[in-house]
């Protein structure tokens, strides 16, 4: 039996943990729906029947949609009704959304029908989680999510499939919805009164797009306090400036947590002792000086918009729900909250790289480097070292500053002005996502020019933190004796840094990182 398999979620509607889209978007893990759903399930659906049944005027079960909401829809058509708005919908254009994202909307989708308030079968819910479970993953466009009314496109290029519709990633390119189900044993689905509108309607790829997000950004949270005391260490900082006392003048726990990783990671330094009288480490540069301050602030927001994130992973976003037997159009869709959580995250990114950015020019510059060789070159002239690794550094950061311009402010009216506020949040989130990349690689330079420092310190030894770090780092990538390609060195560490390598690394070594 494949162990890996073994796992499974159990989704009844109720609040999914950022940690829950992780695991089934990203490691594969098997979903199952609870059998508690089905009552609750059962109750509104028969509300949603009984409207249809009588005529009345229930906005997506006899009704039009959107700037159509006030054309009654004949009960012969209404199936048909269905079926067509999550075929015109699926009108994204771009590339493809990733495989991950794209299962985790899936699964979002899933839970929200499950808590029973959309008013449609147990059968749809059931339909979104087969495709998880067959390997099904939709081919949806990256582009045509303005946030609200939720993130349609997308879901409609996702629910397509189950209709036997639209197309599949596939190992050479793509197959069609419909093959793709055949092949897998499955049916395509029929949707019944307001069960199409349901597909489509819900912040769900702006939400597993930001949860992937908000994870990641705390791995690299944790490897940014990592770098930098790697950095400090090489600079022959002081760490005076990083004691408990001081830092907790400002009650910021994100400042106090990565004030508490560099102490552990900077405990029992050889390299720290060594000039602890100096009078050169009186006060070191902002970069390193202010670094909790700093990374700190990054923390404080990251908590924030977990929070938003986790409030999103417990609600219920379709349009209209069924309360009480009535149909009610409200506005859950609407995904202003996560539009300025992923600006805020594309601030931290833009900034967190910059920081780090500077400590690796410190790093290079004889200078300010307190000794060490120019570009950390063995033979400085003959060899240029680490020269062009900043300047990259310093192209991502660029693109990181353009990147954190707001999104959450850029409305746009559409259908005919009946959806006049939208949120962008889509197009935040994903561009949030990039910035997590860049962020990464950008730390990866700083880990790689800084392991390099610390070697070039020699005999002096880093404290067994930062030690543990360069020996992990060691083990992917080689010292520059001389020059050669380094691009594949700085992508070796920055793949580590995806799978956290840095908390790998420190296992047993120094106590867990915040």
């Amino acid at each position: 039996m494949d162990i890996l398999r073994l796992a499974m979620l159990t989704i009844d509607g109720g609040p999914l943990q950022i940690a829950d889209v992780v695991r089934v978007a990203r490691e594969g893990e098997e979903v199952t729906l609870a059998d508690t759903v089905r009552e609750r399930m059962a109750a509104t659906r028969a509300a949603v029947e009984r409207l249809d049944a009588e005529g009345a005027v229930a906005y997506g079960v006899t009704t039009g949609f959107g700037a159509l909401a006030d054309r009654a829809i004949d009960r012969a058509d209404r199936g048909a009704l269905q079926r067509a708005v999550v075929l015109s919908h699926a009108a994204g254009m771009g590339d493809r959304l990733d495989d991950e994202v794209v299962r985790g909307m899936v699964l979002l989708r899933a839970r929200t029908l499950a808590a029973g308030l959309s008013g449609v079968r147990r059968e749809l819910p059931e339909a979104l989680l087969s495709l998880l479970r067959a390997g099904i993953v939709p081919w949806v466009p990256e582009h045509g999510s303005l946030g609200a009314s939720g993130d349609l496109a997308p879901l409609a290029h996702a629910a397509s499939v189950l209709l036997g519709e639209g197309w599949v990633v596939a190992a050479a390119g793509r197959i069609s919805g419909r093959d793709a189900l055949a092949a897998h044993g499955l049916e395509p689905l029929d949707v019944g009164p307001k069960e199409g509108l349901a597909l489509i309607n819900g912040t769900d790829s702006v939400s597993a797009t930001l949860a992937l997000a908000v994870h990641d950004i705390g791995v690299l949270l944790r490897a940014a306090d990592c770098a930098c005391a790697m950095s400090a260490e090489a600079l022959l900082c002081t760490v005076r400036a990083y004691d408990e006392h001081v830092v907790a003048l400002r009650p910021s726990r994100g400042q106090a947590d990565s004030a508490l990783n560099l102490r552990r990671l900077l405990q029992g330094s050889p390299l720290v002792e060594s000039h602890r009288a100096s009078h050169h480490a009186v006060q070191d540069a902002y970069s390193l000086r202010c670094a909790p301050q700093v990374h700190g602030a990054a923390r404080d927001v990251h908590g924030f918009c977990r929070q938003t994130v986790e409030r999103e992973l417990a609600s219920v976003v379709d349009n209209p729900v069924v309360i009480d037997g009535d149909v009610v159009s409200a506005g859950n869709f609407h995904a202003q909250a996560l539009a300025y959580a992923a600006d805020m995250l594309a601030s931290v990114c833009a900034d967190m790289a910059a920081i780090s950015e500077r400590r690796v020019d410190r790093l290079l510059d004889p200078a300010r480097s307190r000794g060490l060789p120019a570009f950390l070159s063995r033979d400085p002239g003959l060899n240029s070292g680490f020269m062009i690794a900043q300047y990259s550094a310093a192209a991502m950061v660029a693109a990181l500053r353009n990147a954190a311009a707001p999104l959450a402010v850029q409305s746009a009216s559409t259908s005919a002005g009946q959806e006049d506020h939208v949120s962008m949040a889509h197009e935040a989130a994903l561009r949030t996502r990039r910035s997590v990349e860049l962020l990464r690689s950008v730390l990866a330079i700083e880990i790689v020019c800084a392991a390099q420092a610390l070697d070039l310190r020699a005999p002096l030894r880093p404290a067994p933190g930062t030690g543990a770090l360069l020996a992990a780092v060691r083990r992917l990538v080689e010292p520059l004796d001389a020059d050669r390609v380094l691009s594949d060195d700085l992508a070796a560490v920055a793949s580590w840094l995806t799978d956290d390598g840095c908390a790998g690394a420190l296992d047993a070594t120094v106590e867990a990182l915040r």
